[in-house]
């Protein structure tokens, strides 16, 4: 397996496009020295509640996408985006079909972590999980008696492609929180107007982040939607 950089892959994330995500596999990052747990001592932060996963599988997300985009001296990453909580809304919304999907992936994962390390995901060691990640990524796990339906693999990709779209997509639809996800790959933000200053500025990284959503444009149909929502509805 070719393990990349974090900077490699935000990089990657760039050329993509911040509105859109692909969902070609895509390489667990590095293993960095962030920490997905509060030191000794520091008091834990209240629980939040989620729309569609239980408290086990919230945690268990929470832990995946802490690796997926792990937070370290580049920035920000997908805890702060708050890519797990886009995930759940979406699985209350647009995603809903996959929820069983979820359900069952995350079953056999744990399954996975407990037989191969002797632990849960969220115990195991910063690069225990990415190794756990990376035998999911690359199908190792198949087979193992965890009983992932079909691959491991499209569970990983699954996890994987609305990780990027909680992480680097519209705010609009609950993830990239504070814009931070645009922040980390440099995308200034959506405009509708580019002047040529504002193309050499961008093309010397000078221009400065709008931090607007899409929808905050008139132009942009869910503007209407945004404001007729009374909280129950999700972005599709």
């Amino acid at each position: 397996m070719k393990v990349i950089s974090r900077r490699e892959l935000l990089r990657t994330a760039g050329a993509v496009g911040a509105a859109a995500m692909a969902t070609d596999a895509f390489p667990v990052a590095a293993p960095s020295t962030s920490q997905t747990t509060p030191p000794s001592g520091a008091a834990a932060a209240p629980r939040e509640a989620y729309e569609r996963l239980t408290a086990t599988e919230s945690d268990m997300l929470e832990a995946i996408v802490a690796r997926l985009i792990p937070t370290d001296a580049n920035g920000p990453g997908a805890i702060e985006a708050r890519a797990a909580h886009y995930i759940d809304r979406a699985l209350a919304g647009a995603l809903a079909d996959q929820l069983e999907a979820y359900r069952a992936g995350f079953a056999a994962f744990d399954r996975y972590c407990r037989l191969s390390r002797g632990k849960p995901f969220v115990d195991l060691s910063a690069t225990d999980q990415d190794s756990v990640l990376i035998d999911v990524e690359s199908g190792s796990a198949t087979g193992s008696g965890a009983g992932f339906t079909g691959s491991s693999v499209a569970f990983f990709n699954m996890v994987k492609a609305h990780t990027w779209q909680g992480t680097f997509g519209d705010p609009y639809y609950g993830g990239n929180a504070n814009f931070v996800g645009w922040d980390l790959i440099g995308y200034p933000g959506v405009r509708t107007m580019v002047t040529a200053a504002d193309q050499q500025r961008l093309e010397k990284n000078e221009l400065t982040p709008n931090h607007r959503s899409a929808y905050d444009f008139d132009g942009f149909n869910k503007a209407t939607a945004r404001a007729a929502s009374h909280g129950d509805q999700h972005g599709d």
